[in-house]
């Protein structure tokens, strides 16, 4: 027991865990999930929701106008 106690052998396991946790961080970092592409499907769709809003706002506009003329 007394050797567990030794310096060198708390370092060398402290080392150890953080060499470890590096790599295990370093694995999991470049995993890709299926949330990504439903987010893009989600920017996609405010994209066109907004293009279709924008045509509405348009046709809107052009009749106020022609109202007013």
């Amino acid at each position: 027991m007394e050797w567990l106690m030794n310096p060198w052998v708390i370092i060398i396991i402290v080392v150890s865990v953080v060499i470890g946790n590096l790599a295990a961080l370093k694995a999991t970092a470049n995993m890709k999930f299926g949330q990504s592409k439903k987010m893009k499907n989600l920017q996609e769709q405010d994209d066109i929701d907004a293009e279709k809003q924008n045509t509405v706002d348009k046709k809107e506009n052009s009749e106020q106008k022609k109202d007013a003329q």
